[in-house]
């Protein structure tokens, strides 16, 4: 077992530490003022925390039934989207979380593996093979600010009882960010396929179809439009539970963070983040402003309605992050892509494009030994399928103004906080095998 103490050990003692060296706690029973100045990790320290939270370590092995309506209870698998993987299990490879490093001097983006070129990948995955993480970091992380990006610390933004120590000075705070265009188009690939054959109605417009009723059953297509089917949906019942399978992503990250400072021997701890604009904004991305009756897809009564009581407020809502003239994060949806049929397409071509889709690249980031046979077996979506997802997508883009239509492209849900200990204050109110695994 010694290979696994040290996991085991950073699982035992693993907590939420908050009180850090410079903090002060206001008020109440714990209330006490670290006679300690604020101090920063090392760049070594942030670059093991980064490698945890979203490091690249090999090849995702993808074993999965590829042809579709051949044998029974099989197929499906071309819902993959690459075959590179990270610290953190993401769903189908997407890999849609890229995650914000930021502290007193400055703030960065980690790249994802998408963000760099196939032929990069071997190399990357050597390196962290080698624990060199302090490499991997500096050729993964792009700065986009000089300063500490923050939100207001003030509600809605920050809740109370962790404005006191959340992202304060001597800290490095980690921000992941979910791009959720990718991971939806990938779902309603998939969905409006012959594996599945899923329909979804609008329960916000009299559950009308989405786009999609000329593909219904009942009017001679696929998809099957009968609810008693069981392969019957809504557009809200779509996005939260394509909400909730981002999520998971973050939360893996947010765990290895904590793992990884417990075994640095750091504080700090993992605290609710969401906002439905203010980490993308602090972070410099570009921002859009529909207005509420658009997001809420109301008629032209109760929008009028809005306008003359002056409550049809703008809705901030990320589009995109650009930084040097450059674009960082380009989600599949306006106004990156003229039309969301074009965002689809560009889409379906990151997959099936010959040459450089990731399912037709002769296997240029894969650990299959003949990677072209296997690619060669991996079936394109039917014409049907494509098709209902841009019906879909154009129907959602055009009623509600953004994709997907509860929030925009982009997400937070969490966020991570490393920091060194002030231990006095721990020894101050608690017992020590209360304490037992906390860093110096």
């Amino acid at each position: 077992m010694n290979c696994g103490d040290s996991l085991i050990d950073a699982l035992l003692y693993r907590r939420s530490r908050r009180f850090a060296a410079g903090m002060k706690l206001n008020g109440g029973p714990l209330e006490y003022a670290s006679a300690r100045a604020p101090q920063p990790l090392s760049t070594e320290q942030e670059a093991a925390l980064a490698f945890a939270a979203c490091g690249i370590t090999g090849y995702a092995l993808a074993e999965l039934p590829y042809q579709t309506g051949v044998l029974p209870n099989a197929g499906g698998g071309n819902i993959m989207k690459q075959f590179v993987g990270r610290t953190a299990p993401s769903a189908d490879a997407l890999h849609t979380v890229t995650v914000f490093v930021t502290n007193d001097d400055g703030t960065w983006m980690l790249r994802r593996p998408q963000d760099f070129p196939r032929a990069d990948v071997a190399g990357l995955v050597e390196i962290a093979r080698q624990r060199r993480w302090l490499d991997l970091y500096e050729r993964s992380r792009i700065r986009i600010k000089d300063s500490r990006s923050d939100v207001p610390r003030e509600l809605p933004f920050l809740p109370p009882f962790n404005q006191w120590s959340a992202n304060v000075s001597g800290s490095t705070y980690f921000i992941p960010v979910n791009e959720l265009t990718a991971l939806y188009l990938n779902i309603l690939l998939s969905a409006f396929s012959s594996d599945f054959n899923y329909f979804v109605v609008d329960e916000r417009n009299q559950f009308r179809p989405a786009g999609i009723a000329r593909f219904a059953k009942s009017k001679g297509g696929p998809l099957r439009d009968d609810p008693r089917d069981g392969c019957f949906a809504t557009v809200g019942f779509l996005e939260s539970w394509l909400f909730e399978l981002a999520a998971v992503e973050q939360g893996a990250m947010v765990q290895n963070l904590g793992l990884m400072g417990q075994a640095l021997g750091l504080g700090g701890f993992p605290h609710f983040a969401a906002h439905p604009f203010g980490w993308v904004r602090a972070l410099g991305f570009r921002m859009e402003e529909p207005r509420f009756s658009r997001v809420a897809g109301l008629g032209p009564v109760l929008k009028t309605a809005l306008r003359l009581m002056r409550r049809d407020v703008p809705v901030p809502t990320g589009t995109g992050l650009e930084c040097g003239g450059e674009v960082l994060l380009k989600p599949y949806c306006p106004p990156y892509y003229p039309s969301m049929a074009a965002a689809v397409c560009a889409f379906v071509d990151s997959k099936f494009a010959t040459g450089t889709g990731s399912f037709r690249d002769d296997g240029a980031a894969t650990g299959w030994q003949d990677p072209k046979q296997v690619q060669a077996g991996i079936p394109e979506y039917s014409a049907t399928a494509v098709d209902a997802t841009i019906g879909y997508c154009e129907y959602v883009h055009g009623r509600y103004g953004r994709f997907p239509a509860a929030c925009g492209p982009f997400r937070t849900v969490l966020a991570y906080q490393a920091h060194k200990l002030d231990q006095d204050f721990y020894a101050r109110f608690y017992r020590e095998d209360a304490v037992r695994g906390g860093g110096a």
